[in-house]
C-alpha cells in the first residue's frame, strides 16, 4: 500500500504543477456551512440526486423547477402528508419525470430527515457534526433509513451538498484494487471499512480532505 507523499507525487507529475493539482480540487462546506442549509434544501437535493440516478443530469436539471412546485418547495412537513393519491397524479404531469418508484421516494424521504430533525435539530446539524473518519456510517444510514439510496446515490448526494466524503468511483474503485485495499468495487462492510481506513490514513497523513483524496485517487488510474 502507497502513502500520501506517492499520491502526491504521482498527482503533481501527472497535472505538471501543485497549482493545477489545486486547481482540480473540490473544496467541501464548513460545518457551520452545513447547518445553515435549511432542510427542505436537504430534501430537495436528495429527490434531485434520486432521479439522477441512471438519468442525463442535465434533463433532470431542466425539470427541477416543475418538481420544486409540485412537491411544494421540499418542505418537509407538506411533502411527508403526500398519499399514493397525491402520487398517482403527479404520475399524469408531463412536466415531470414519471418514474412511480422515484417519486414515492420523496414523502419516504421526507420522514427520513424528519425523523433526523426531531432528534438531532436540524438535518444539518447530523451531517455536520458526523466525523468524516466513519463517512461510510452515514452512507449506510441514509441507505438504511431512506428509499432509492442504495449504491453510489448517499455518498453523491452527500457530495453535492457539500458535505466532505470519498466517493467509490470506477477509478477510486480500480485505485484502490491496485493498491490492494479491496478485489472488487467495494460495497461490503468488510471492504467498505478497509476503504475506510485507507481513507482515513491518507487523511491523517495529508491533513486534506476527504473528497480531495478521492479525486486525486482516481487520477491514478489511466483514462
Amino acid at each position: 500500500m502507497r502513502d500520501y507523499r506517492w499520491l502526491h507525487e504521482f498527482c503533481l507529475n501527472r497535472f505538471g504543477s501543485a497549482a493545477a493539482l489545486e486547481a482540480r480540487l473540490p473544496t467541501p462546506r464548513s460545518p457551520e456551512a452545513l447547518r445553515q442549509i435549511a432542510d427542505d434544501r436537504y430534501l430537495s437535493t436528495l429527490a434531485l440526486r434520486v432521479f439522477r440516478a441512471g438519468l442525463k443530469h442535465s434533463l433532470v436539471d431542466a425539470k427541477w423547477p416543475a418538481f420544486e412546485q409540485a412537491f411544494f418547495g421540499f418542505d418537509l412537513d407538506k411533502v411527508v402528508l403526500m398519499g399514493g393519491e397525491h402520487i398517482e397524479r403527479l404520475m399524469q404531469d408531463a412536466r415531470l419525470i414519471r418514474h412511480l418508484g422515484k417519486l414515492r421516494s420523496v414523502p419516504r424521504n421526507a420522514q427520513m430527515l424528519m425523523d433526523i430533525r426531531t432528534e438531532h435539530g436540524s438535518v444539518g446539524n447530523l451531517i455536520a457534526d458526523w466525523p468524516v473518519t466513519d463517512i461510510t456510517g452515514l452512507w449506510r444510514l441514509l441507505s438504511k433509513q431512506g428509499n432509492q439510496l442504495g449504491g453510489l446515490s448517499a455518498p453523491r448526494f452527500l457530495r453535492m451538498v457539500g458535505k466532505d466524503t470519498f466517493v467509490a468511483t470506477d477509478d477510486v474503485a480500480a485505485a484502490l484494487k491496485a493498491q490492494n485495499i479491496v478485489d472488487k468495487k467495494p460495497t461490503s462492510q468488510r471492504d467498505l471499512a478497509a476503504t475506510q481506513a485507507f481513507f482515513n490514513e491518507l487523511h491523517a497523513q495529508s491533513g486534506r480532505p476527504m473528497c480531495q483524496l478521492s479525486v486525486m485517487l482516481a487520477s491514478t488510474v489511466n483514462n
